[in-house]
């Protein structure tokens, strides 16, 4: 009987200590929450002269603030590319860019902080009528999200055309 009380008596004493020294922590709630939001339309095919492009999955991701409502971050547009060689030659893609236009057809500007990354590299070499899938993934400004202004989007195929000239130059190295 005695044993009981005595052992009792210890798991009350470590019971107060444990939860005695238990700190109340207070949790915060987030105060930025990341927004996803679709383009309308989420995919298009474009042809030109020598390329056709598919675009598919646009989506607009951004960081925004709870309380006030304002986007904190530049947005980010992102989804993905396929481009498609229709020339007779050998073409040498080097980057997509992109601008942003209003319902008007003048250009969006992106305003002093925004980070500005609307190119995409890609340094690929197409043959007549292969094809290259990738992601494209580039900032949107903060205006085009904001005001709703976003009416369309110009895509540029940087490259250069066939008959590439490539020259090989070998160094002879050797590790001692």
């Amino acid at each position: 009987m005695r044993l009981r009380r005595i052992f009792t008596f210890l798991a009350l004493i470590l019971a107060i200590g444990f939860f005695g020294c238990v700190k109340e922590q207070k949790v915060e709630a987030p105060k930025q929450e990341q927004v996803t939001k679709n383009l309308v339309p989420p995919k298009a095919e474009l042809k030109g002269e020598n390329f056709a492009v598919d675009l598919n999955d646009l989506k607009v991701a951004m960081t925004v603030d709870l309380v006030s409502k304002e986007i904190v971050e530049t947005p980010n547009l992102k989804g993905s590319i396929k481009i498609t060689n229709k020339s007779k030659d050998i073409m040498d893609i080097q980057a997509v860019t992109l601008d942003y236009l209003d319902e008007g057809g003048k250009p969006i500007v992106f305003k002093s902080g925004e980070k500005i990354a609307k190119v995409s590299l890609y340094m690929k070499t197409l043959k007549p009528g292969e094809t290259f899938e990738g992601t494209l993934e580039a900032t949107i400004p903060r205006m085009a999200i904001k005001e709703k202004t976003l009416g369309k989007i110009e895509i540029n195929l940087v490259y250069v055309p066939s008959p590439l000239k490539r020259e090989i130059l070998t160094l002879s190295e050797k590790i001692e």
